[in-house]
Formats: C-alpha cells, structure tokens, sequence
C-alpha cells in the first residue's frame, strides 16, 4: 500500500490508521470484501478487492453512499455550495439540523448529512431516542470540504453494493469465499463499565457475543475468513478466545476533551477458514 486514502467522512472510531494491519490479515485469494459495520470505509477505500459488500444500520448513511455513487457530479456540487460562511455559523447550522431532522427526500437529507459531520463536533454521528439526529455545532473556523475524497469514493463506489441489513444478516448473505471485516461498537474501556451499561446502547454484550459466534461458525464451517476489531478488554478476549489474536496500539480520543489522546489497546481477532476449503468468489 503506498499511498492511503482518507475517508470524506469524519468517523468516530475511524480505521484509517490501522488499515495495513486489517489489510494484510485479510485473505489475498477471495475476490470480495464484506464489511457488515462500513463506517466511513477507510478499509473499503484502501483495499484491493474486485468486489465489496457495503453494510450498515444506519439508513442516513447508506442512502448517501448510494447518492454519492448514482450521480457524483451534481451530489458534490450541491454538498460543496453548502460550505459557505454563512453556513459556518451556529444559528445556521441549528436551523439546517432541524430541516435534517425533518426533511423527509432522501436526496437532500444525504446533502445535510455530510454538512453536519463536517461543521458538527468532532465528528460525532449521533441520535436522540426519538430518531433526531442531536450533534451540536463544531466551531471550525474553516470547514474542509473534502471534494478529492468524495470524487475517489464514488469511483470505487461502482465496484460496491450498499445494504441495510442487520450485521448478522448481512454475514449470513455474504457469498461463500468472501472475506469479513467487521468493526463493531466497541466494548467500553470504563472500569465502571458493566452488562447493565452495555444494554443501553445500541449495541450490547449479547451483540457483542453473537457476532463472535457468528464469525466463529462461518469459519469453522469453511465457509468465510472473519475478522474483528475491539477493544482489548477481559470481555473481548473472552469473546474471541476461538481466534488468532493480534494486538495494536491506537491513539484515541477518551473523554470529553478532544485534545486529550492516549494510546490504547486494540485487537484483531482472525477467524480463519481452513485454505483447503475456501473458494475463490
């Protein structure tokens, strides 16, 4: 890989700099990649495969992937008129996310989304209970309007097939032969983290739990390689205990204060199909 390509989206919990190690522990024979939690799809972006299945739960962004790819001209055109300075004010910005929060053509809806990830703060995509979309304003003073990276994702886009699946669903579907990569929620680094806590978001421990199993069955069963990324935790080491583990250092914003990183630990947890039984697809 000699050059990286960065995603257009801002994306909490990004895998752009780990995606050689996620490349390299992916198998070369296969011909598509399946990523069941795409993100803003820094691994899809840096990988070599003819074919990828791109997957995720939230509709905002597979319905703006889907506009990126069907008509990239017009859609960067309409995204770029929206970073002008006017916009790039608080009153502005809290008026255009409530015409989000309402807007219902889903054309449009896609043209304020990538607006308010990149003048909301620090990247954050997130949802109140009743479904509105509650991040507030960044304060940038210049807004980087990512065109280059846009043009590069929408060309690499006509090799990809977008879904809205549940991850497990989307597993089960993919084609025998296929690689797997998944990055989930992460299980929480808190120490005061317990199952209780887990429950309350979106994604919880028996999540967590049945995407090991998941990934462990298709395996074992030959037919597909399965890689996770997490946290390195008790739990999740608990969870991966059928894998090839390998562990890497990732710099990680870890409270409130976007300034303050720290290295953490991460995993990579390898399921590996048996080679004899895997099928070129």
């Amino acid at each position: 890989m000699l050059k990286k390509t960065r995603a257009f989206l801002k994306w909490a919990g990004g895998k752009y700099s780990l995606v050689e190690s996620i490349v390299d522990l992916l198998p070369k024979r296969g011909t598509t990649l399946v990523e069941p939690f795409v993100g803003a799809g820094s691994v899809f972006l840096n990988s070599n495969f003819k074919n990828y299945i791109l997957n995720d739960i939230n509709p905002d962004l597979i319905a703006l992937y889907k506009h990126l790819k069907a008509t990239p001209e017009q859609f960067i055109f309409d995204c770029k008129n929206m970073y002008q300075e006017k916009y790039n004010q608080a009153d502005a910005y809290y008026q255009l996310r409530t015409e989000f929060n309402q807007e219902t053509d889903s054309y449009r809806r896609s043209v304020l989304f990538t607006y308010l990830n990149r003048h909301g703060y620090n990247g954050l995509c997130r949802y109140n209970n009743s479904g509105f979309y509650n991040v507030p304003f960044g304060k940038y003073v210049k807004p980087y309007f990512p065109e280059h990276e846009m043009y590069f994702f929408a060309r690499k886009a006509q090799q990809a097939e977008f879904t809205l699946l549940d991850f497990e669903t989307c597993m089960r579907q993919a084609p025998k032969g296929s690689a797997i990569y998944c990055d989930p929620p992460y299980i929480s680094l808190s120490e005061t983290a317990n199952f209780t806590q887990y429950a309350k978001s979106g994604f919880n421990i028996h999540d967590q739990k049945r995407l090991a199993d998941i990934a462990h069955e298709l395996s074992s069963t030959g037919k597909n390689t399965v890689l996770i990324s997490n946290h390195d935790t008790p739990v999740s080491r608990h969870l991966y205990l059928p894998a090839k583990i390998q562990t890497k250092k990732v710099s990680r914003v870890i409270s409130q204060n976007a300034g303050t990183r720290k290295a953490v630990n991460e995993v990579l947890a390898l399921y590996k199909v048996n080679k004899l039984k895997q099928p070129v697809v």
